[in-house]
């Protein structure tokens, strides 16, 4: 198992507990590039996670992709093995602003 596969398993784990809607998106070329690895919804609220083992860094187009979730008030988190808690943190945000119905 890969050191990043380490972090998504402990990120999933954490959603699971909560009971969170997230999917791992697949673009295989047809779909957008540089998509988080992680994203869901919680309590009415989209996030975008991408994972990251060690120093790494997201590239610049995944950098993008957190920017345009982030300016449509999606959250967004880079998650590695030294900031897992911001996963519990997030989700407490999610709870503070709450699901909205149409």
């Amino acid at each position: 198992m890969t050191p990043e596969k380490k972090v998504k398993n402990k990120v999933v784990a954490i959603l699971k507990k909560h009971g969170v809607y997230y999917l791992f998106p697949q673009t295989g070329g047809y779909g957008k590039s540089g998509v988080p690895d992680i994203i869901g919804c919680y309590k009415g609220q989209f996030f975008g996670i991408e994972c990251k083992a060690g120093g790494n860094k997201p590239t610049p187009l995944q950098e993008k992709n957190l920017r345009e979730i982030d300016s449509n008030q999606g959250l967004t988190l880079i998650i590695n093995e030294k900031n897992i808690n911001m996963v519990e943190t997030m989700l407490t945000t999610c709870q503070i602003l709450g699901g909205r119905s149409l």
